[in-house]
């Protein structure tokens, strides 16, 4: 790789840092060029040559992967419950998940590209623990509904009764309801 490759790569990163940091801390709509040009120490030109342009930008800044853990491996009882566990890790270790939810709640791109994450990724994973229907697309909303909301009052919100509740306690409240919602049979 060149030294101007390598330089083209560490402008990104700190642009798509400094992009969710300020997205994070901002919102979508509040958030500007600009603003995030100067977290990176770069002229705003370099923002929009790399990116285009806000949405864009957010688009790549957003770009998360929920990491689902292959759920057929646990045994069916308990998938709820591995699920809730795996969104508690993957909420709690990076804070991009954080800003898609708080500008999802603002902004009609950010909810889309929200939309598209869990839809794209838990779908697959709802397919293969092979439910008693193929409505896969409902039950992965209702999980996205949960994990969601769960993610809002104890995250965004800090609802005392949510952030003080310990790790198990969350998964030992949520973790049935998400098992009904990937393989119990529907109403």
């Amino acid at each position: 790789m060149t030294e101007t490759a390598r330089r083209s790569d560490r402008t990104r990163q700190a642009i798509l840092a400094a992009a969710r940091e300020r997205f994070a801390k901002d919102g979508y709509d509040r958030a500007t060029i600009r603003a995030i040009a100067a977290d990176a120490n770069i002229d705003p030109s370099m923002v929009m040559r790399y990116y285009g342009n806000k949405e864009r930008l957010f688009a790549a800044a957003a770009e998360f992967d929920l990491r689902l853990p292959d759920l057929t491996e646990v045994p069916r009882e308990e998938v709820g419950e591995a699920l809730v566990a795996h969104f508690l890790d993957r909420w709690e270790a990076d804070d991009t998940l954080q800003l898609l939810l708080r500008a999802g709640a603002t902004n009609p791109a950010a909810a889309e590209r929200m939309q598209r994450i869990f839809a794209a990724q838990l779908v697959p994973v709802i397919e293969a623990l092979d439910p008693p229907d193929t409505d896969f697309a409902t039950r992965a909303g209702l999980v996205a509904s949960q994990v969601l909301g769960l993610a809002l009052c104890r995250y965004v919100l800090a609802l005392p009764p949510v952030v003080g509740m310990d790790r198990a306690a969350v998964v030992a409240w949520v973790g049935p309801v998400l098992r009904r919602y990937l393989v119990e049979r529907a109403p």
